[in-house]
């Protein structure tokens, strides 16, 4: 994949294959932009499809993980190489809203859902609406202790267009999801937590090394099977029990077969760790 300094965010290839993606607008809190998201979604891609991406950490540079999108009023132009070649954002009357969200907006949560390799989002400050919601299409969330998780959009009788809604009802059910949209709450990293938002919570200072502790002992682990399996606990979601077995059943098929397999029932027979991902080498 790309490395360097893009639109918006920076983009860093850390051993053993952690794309580290860090958005560094933080005179504007980190907010995105419909270019940065068509960016961001190039971006999910080509970790996608390059051997040498395992696992990828989102976070953010400054007081804030991402605000939202860019409502700062600055017209001035962000810094940065693009990715994709610009297209309208959209929005300019009710079906072009209805066709930026689902081709712009959303397909960046989609393309992270869609993303077979592990996704980590490491919390570093604000993360409102847009910044969330993308938090929460990342496989596991650490957060520093300073971190503030919110949608909020009714207080500008907006919605929480980009799929929050779905994901806060998965983490933490429809009871808790009412309470947290309608009365418009802000929570403190502990306080997400205690809802499930969250996996882990951390001093500030160290929120970077656990990121990438985190990022590195997933790197480090079967590759093949994480991805199957990380798309069959996904899929379990919306499957009945039969549909599960069945779905799981073929994707054991080839995880059953494969090198990965062979060295985890050898490193296990000769008490030692084993070592993993021989095929990506």
């Amino acid at each position: 994949m790309r490395t360097g300094e893009f639109t918006g965010f920076s983009v860093t290839l850390r051993n053993p294959g952690i794309a580290w993606i860090q958005f560094n607008t933080p005179e504007r809190l980190n907010g995105l932009t419909h270019r940065i998201k068509r960016d961001l979604v190039e971006t999910i891609n080509q970790a996608q499809m390059d051997n040498a991406v395992r696992v990828m950490v989102f976070t953010g540079s400054g007081r804030a993980f991402c605000a939202g999108d860019d409502i700062s009023g600055q017209k001035k132009p962000i810094s940065g190489e693009p990715l994709m070649p610009p297209i309208p954002a959209g929005h300019d009357n009710e079906i072009g809203t209805y066709e930026g969200l689902r081709h712009l907006s959303q397909t960046l949560n989609l393309a992270l859902r869609n993303c077979d390799k592990i996704a980590i989002a490491a919390v570093n400050g604000i993360a409102i609406q847009t910044g969330m919601t993308l938090a929460l299409a990342c496989d596991f969330r650490v957060a520093a202790t300073s971190a503030k998780l919110g949608s909020a959009t009714l207080r500008f009788g907006l919605l929480p267009d980009e799929g929050g809604q779905y994901l806060c009802v998965q983490l933490m059910g429809v009871a808790k999801s009412m309470d947290f949209f309608i009365n418009k709450r802000i929570l403190s990293a502990d306080q997400a937590l205690e809802l499930g938002l969250l996996h882990e919570v951390v001093d500030d200072h160290e929120l970077e090394s656990r990121a990438m502790e985190m990022a590195t002992d997933i790197a480090n682990g079967p590759q093949v099977a994480q991805r199957l399996l990380k798309r069959s606990i996904y899929n379990a979601a919306d499957m009945i029990f039969e549909q599960s077995l069945d779905e799981i059943a073929a994707k054991t098929a080839i995880s059953d077969h494969h090198p990965d397999a062979k060295e985890g029932g050898l490193a296990f027979r000769e008490r030692r760790e084993p070592k993993f991902n021989a095929w990506l080498d």
